[in-house]
């Protein structure tokens, strides 16, 4: 079989589910319809590891609609929705996901995808990336690029590009303005709240919410956090972005001063081990603790284990930790990206444009075949305007255009005061 998933059963509430996320994705549908006329990625193989969602699978059937042949699998071994998996497989898509995968089964499926020797990869963390520079190093004679999803993806790709370990050219699409300031601003705020609540049906308002780096997911969960009613403190590391949040009216202070004062935290930083034993021992009673950043490695689960006494699963998605100490902490989604273990993942919209993103990476790609650096490249302005674009007229808007007059005055120097 060419797929393996929990159970082809949910393929029809998936199909709808596809559905519903499509007509709320106008941008990607115009996309969708040029390449099924165009058909950019005719005779390419793209292997893809990204969160198998209702949005995804709206991706993989426009990929499929520009002529490519697609294999999936999860990059996170929560963040699979079932019934949209079993739709995928339905339609004869090959997919390698479920919720709750074992560490095994997640790499067993990395490799299920690569095996298809894909001409393209798409990749959401620069997991599959790193598997195939690893162990099948043989394949990457044909393949012709790939694309990178999000912030911590990018930021090893980064340190792959330094080390000259990396092998073909990638597309930061987290880079786009599309992307890293609608997604990461827009949409992990808005689910990361999304994903606590479903988690915990705690009140956010007269709480003190901790965001664990100001990035652009850190300023959206910040900035949703404060009109749900809460205090917000801010930690970095970075004195720019901790001079932001000062500025944006947030409290800015050491982690280990605001483990002492916090009642929900939440890691979007992209890092190892931002809260540690230390900060969690500080901790009030009934403290909890949530991660937004793509890997489980933020919160230093490990760590905590040495220091509790009793762990109980007290809600399908929150465990309560009893520590040493006598009182009681709680981690949800085993420390994994809440929004996507306990809700849904980013709103449809705003995946429109990172998805446009994806989509337009993998044309560039195959239209520039044999002429990128084997480097991490943003696509061109011209693209991401584009993508806007689409977005607005999806949405109904228009907008001015300059006129001759202007876009003279703005390409010349002469006309002073």
């Amino acid at each position: 079989m060419n797929y393996a998933v929990k159970d082809l059963k949910l393929a029809a509430q998936g199909a709808l589910n596809i559905e519903y996320a499509e007509s709320q994705m106008g941008a990607l549908m115009a996309v969708k319809a040029r390449f099924s006329r165009e058909k950019p990625l005719k005779g390419l193989k793209i292997g893809m590891a990204l969160h198998p969602s209702k949005e995804t699978a709206a991706l993989v059937r426009t990929l499929i609609a520009g002529g490519a042949e697609v294999a999936i699998c999860a990059c996170n071994p929560l963040s699979t929705q079932d019934d949209v998996a079993a739709a995928l497989a339905k339609e004869g898509v090959a997919i390698y996901a479920y919720k709750g995968e074992t560490k095994e089964d997640y790499y067993s499926f990395l490799r299920k995808v690569i095996e298809t020797q894909p001409n393209i990869t798409i990749d959401d963390g620069c997991d599959l990336i790193s598997e195939i520079h690893t162990n099948y190093p043989q394949l990457i004679n044909s393949i012709i690029g790939g694309c990178e999803e999000t912030t911590t993806g990018v930021i090893r790709l980064r340190a792959m590009e330094k080390d000259k370990a990396l092998k073909y050219p990638i597309i930061a699409v987290n880079d786009n303005k599309t992307k890293h300031l609608f997604d990461n601003f827009y949409g992990t705020g808005q689910s990361t709240i999304d994903g606590i609540l479903r988690a915990t049906n705690i009140l956010f308002a007269g709480r003190t919410v901790v965001v664990c780096g100001y990035g652009d997911c850190g300023k959206g969960v910040a900035l949703r956090s404060k009109g749900m009613g809460a205090s917000v403190i801010v930690t970095e590391v970075d004195p720019f972005k901790a001079l932001q949040a000062k500025y944006d009216g947030y409290i800015v202070m050491p982690m280990m001063e605001a483990s002492k004062q916090g009642d929900i935290f939440v890691t979007v930083t992209g890092d190892k081990h931002v809260i540690r034993a230390e900060h969690m021992s500080s901790m009030k009673e009934g403290a909890m603790m949530f991660n937004s950043g793509h890997f489980d490695a933020e919160i230093d689960l490990e760590g905590l284990s040495k220091i509790t006494q009793k762990k109980t699963r007290v809600r399908p998605f929150l465990d309560e930790y009893l520590l040493k100490n006598g009182k009681r902490v709680y981690v949800g989604g085993e420390g994994r990206l809440i929004n996507l273990v306990a809700a849904e993942g980013h709103p449809s919209t705003v995946m429109s444009t990172s998805f446009c993103g994806q989509a337009l990476a993998a044309e560039y790609i195959a239209k520039n075949k044999g002429k990128l650096q084997n480097e991490v490249i943003t696509l061109p302005q011209e693209i991401d305007q584009e993508i806007s674009r689409l977005q607005l007229k999806a949405l109904g808007l228009s907008i001015d255009e300059l006129t001759p007059e202007q876009k003279k005055y703005l390409s010349s120097w002469q006309e002073g005061t």
